[in-house]
Order: structure tokens, then C-alpha cells, then sequence
């Protein structure tokens, strides 16, 4: 049976907004940008709950680096050099991005996620589009935030089951954005 690393079972846990998750993905972007130079095509971006300003999240800061080609080992490996993991392919079952997990320095805890992706990618302006939705709606951001808790306390074990969880919700407001819907009509 193969040996996983602490943090690759660790529960989906909620918690309230914190600060320090912008500056710890300032941090993480500009050193990404430096790490990830030869190949970037649409740059860095903090995606995701901590993203939001006032949002419970997991306390992981994700991002979202677009690169000329997402398969390419040849941009993994200065990645890996820099403490991140690669998340095998076959066990992430996304093929349009390659997941990397950057844990604490215990090897206990994730503290940043990185989704690499191609250009033009739908996932990337979907990604960012979600994020800026729910940045321009406090209701929105709030009942996204209850059903988070929500799956946090019935699903916070199985990390596949709490993601899932949200799809419903995610697509209502990229169907809104996309459609050309204000974020505060989707509540």
C-alpha cells in the first residue's frame, strides 16, 4: 500500500477570513512569477476562497499560474526545487491542469495550492471570474461561505465529496457571469 504524505489526507476545514492569507499569496505570487519565468504566458493569480476578502476558507492560499504548456516537466521541476509537490496526474484525474501542493514546514499541513494551466483554459477565466463575483457580492460571498461550512461539517473527510459539494453553486455563477448577469442577481 503506498505511504502518503500528512497533508495529503488532511480534512477540508473551514475557518473565518483571515489577513495574512493575502500577503502569504503575495508572497507565494512574486516568488512564483520568479520560479515560473520562462514559461508564463497570463501571469499568477490568487484564485480561490482566500482570494475574497472577509470569506471563511480552508486556510490554504490558491493559485493559478498559466504556462505555455501545463504538461511540461521541464517547468515542474523548478517547482518541485522550490518545495512544491506534484500531485501525480493519474491521481488528480484533471487533465487540464497539473496540481501542486506546497505544505508547511512540518509536512503536516497545506498551505498553498497551485493549479498550472495552458493558455486560454477555460478554467482560467472561469476561475477568475468566480473569484471576482464573489469579491463584488458580500450576500453572495456569504451564502457561499454557509455552504462551505456546511460541507465542511458533513463532508470535511472526504475532499472530493466537499468540492463537489459546491459545483452546483460554482456553475449558478458562472452561468450569471457569463450570461452577462450582475453578481448580486444570483442570490
Amino acid at each position: 500500500m503506498a505511504s502518503f504524505p500528512a497533508w495529503a489526507n488532511e480534512k477540508a476545514v473551514v475557518v473565518p477570513y483571515q489577513e495574512v492569507w493575502a500577503a502569504r499569496a503575495a508572497e507565494e505570487r512574486a516568488r512564483l512569477i520568479e520560479v515560473l519565468a520562462p514559461w508564463l504566458v497570463e501571469g499568477v493569480e490568487h484564485v480561490g476562497s482566500t482570494a475574497v476578502p472577509g470569506l471563511a476558507a480552508k486556510p490554504i492560499v490558491d493559485l493559478m499560474a498559466s504556462v505555455r504548456d501545463h504538461t511540461d516537466d521541464a517547468a515542474h521541476a523548478p517547482l518541485i526545487d522550490d518545495g512544491w509537490h506534484l500531485v501525480p496526474p493519474e491521481l488528480d484525474v484533471r487533465p487540464w491542469r497539473r496540481f501542486f501542493i506546497r505544505p508547511d514546514s512540518a509536512g503536516l499541513h497545506r498551505v498553498a495550492h497551485l493549479h498550472v494551466v495552458s493558455p486560454g483554459h477555460r478554467r482560467w477565466r472561469d476561475q477568475i471570474a468566480f473569484r471576482d463575483a464573489l469579491r463584488a457580492d458580500t450576500a453572495l460571498a456569504s451564502e457561499y461561505a454557509e455552504l462551505k461550512q456546511r460541507l465542511s461539517a458533513d463532508h470535511g473527510a472526504d475532499r472530493e465529496a466537499y468540492t463537489a459539494g459546491k459545483s452546483e453553486f460554482v456553475g449558478r455563477v458562472l452561468r450569471a457571469c457569463s450570461s452577462g448577469y450582475m453578481p448580486d442577481e444570483l442570490h
